[in-house]
């Protein structure tokens, strides 16, 4: 009897994402998901699926003026899938048919949802399901009644669907047409405040938010939860200090507003770059200083188990961490009375390394493929290895490279650059022996 082929974890993550993408890139192409009746190009095709299921953003065609109505729909379900994972919808169907989830699923889903164990990963499943639906749907009604002041209520409702989905799963796609994204509610409260709910709740993780709907009972909250929301909370105040001291005299972004517009446009472009994509105020109308911050904030991302990208804000904590504890000469890393283990750090260090090397790379590429400046392409890469979405002008000028580049970073940002690097290196063997320690000057 011949022997199947076993795959890791990893690879069929991998295998999984790329198939979904090849399939929503197929119905993209088809004459009934434009709005002209026109076939799409496959590379578009590609790009759109792509950046879709990876929950991204970016786009070279204009979401809302483009694509009919079911081709707008194919988007929102790839956003669904891809936010939430398709691991998540394949366990979501075998509980309706009630069907048994074996030692594999479980091994796939811990991997899917950066897991350290399998227990109670199925019940965690049922949680992220719940949160979402319940999440996504209130948010989606309240959208419906705002916007059903400027256009009739049917309208209203389905952007209200769309938007929902979009923001929860920090993928940034919109359908105000003109690439406007919410610049016409910079000011506007219930549109502000809705979407970055979604785009925070959706960006803390289905853990986090588990903690927090659990904590009346429980009382406590773990290590984790405390470093996502104490790191979350903190990245979002200093990015909306140093937008608004940086923009306060634009006149292309913040002067011209009031006072409380000044506020909700600098909080909102905060929240943002965690991995969302809208945008209240024109991106390539900021000043440098403000773009170059934001790149930061793109690469640090979301948080573990969440619809966002970049590092996590778990890995950027660590490293902070390890940094003031090397000055103060202390040889652990100790948050909130918690020791760190040593391989938490080592994977930190991984992770970032990885990432930051991608981005490097992916900008030099994209120097020699693309006619822009360095930091708009700058700005392009790490927006589309963090899975953000926001853009300087350039995705729309992408050459036919550019876009198949933009379309891998995308893809390898979503799984993650360590995910990836185990799915395709070779099988880890367990080491028999360790070589003697070494001694090295640093620093």
């Amino acid at each position: 009897m011949r022997k199947g082929f076993k795959f890791s974890p990893p690879q069929v993550l991998v295998m999984g994402f790329a198939i979904i993408i090849l399939a929503g890139a197929f119905l993209l192409m088809l004459p009934i998901s434009s709005a002209t009746g026109e076939s799409l190009p496959f590379i578009d095709a590609f790009f759109t699926a792509t950046s879709a299921t990876c929950v991204t953003g970016l786009v070279v065609r204009d979401t809302g003026v483009y694509f009919s109505t079911f081709g707008q729909v194919v988007i929102m379900l790839l956003i669904q899938v891809g936010g939430i994972g398709f691991m998540t919808m394949a366990t979501l169907f075998s509980l309706v048919f009630k069907r048994k989830i074996s030692l594999k699923d479980r091994l796939l889903l811990q991997e899917a949802m950066n897991q350290n164990t399998m227990e109670g990963i199925v019940r965690l499943i049922r949680k992220v399901l719940l949160y979402s639906v319940v999440i996504e749907s209130c948010s989606a009604l309240i959208f419906a009644i705002r916007l059903a002041f400027d256009m009739p209520l049917g309208r209203a409702l389905y952007f209200g669907i769309f938007h929902a989905v979009s923001f929860f799963n920090n993928a940034g796609f919109d359908l105000f047409g003109d690439y406007r994204s919410l610049t016409s509610y910079v000011a506007d409260p219930v549109m502000n405040l809705v979407s970055m709910f979604l785009i925070v709740s959706g960006g803390l993780g289905f853990i986090v938010l588990s903690d927090l709907i659990e904590l009346r009972r429980r009382r406590k909250m773990s290590l984790h939860s405390k470093v996502v929301l104490s790191m979350t909370g903190s990245l979002i105040v200093i990015g909306a200090l140093v937008i608004f001291i940086f923009e306060f005299s634009n006149s292309k972004t913040l002067e011209p507003l009031s006072w409380s517009g000044k506020i909700w446009g600098s909080l909102f472009q905060s929240v943002t770059p965690r991995t969302a994509g809208a945008n209240s105020l024109d991106i390539g109308a900021l000043r440098q200083a403000s773009q170059f911050f934001i790149i930061i904030l793109m690469f640090i991302g979301a948080s573990p188990s969440s619809t966002g990208g970049g590092i996590k804000t778990t890995t950027f904590t660590i490293l902070v961490g390890a940094v003031f504890s090397m000055i103060r000469g202390r040889s652990d890393l100790v948050l909130f009375r918690y020791r760190l283990a040593e391989e938490r750090i080592f994977k930190a260090v991984t992770i970032t390394m990885l990432s930051l090397f991608l981005v490097i790379f992916v900008a030099m590429l994209l120097s020699t493929t693309e006619d822009a400046s360095f930091l708009s392409i700058l700005f392009e890469a790490t927006s589309a290895f963090g899975t953000v979405g926001l853009t300087m002008g350039l995705t729309g000028k992408l050459t036919v490279m550019g876009k198949v580049i933009i379309s891998l970073t995308m893809f390898a940002g979503r799984l993650g650059p360590l995910t990836l690097a185990y799915a395709l290196g070779p099988k880890k063997e367990k080491e028999l022996y360790r070589h003697p320690e070494g001694k090295m000057i640093i620093g």
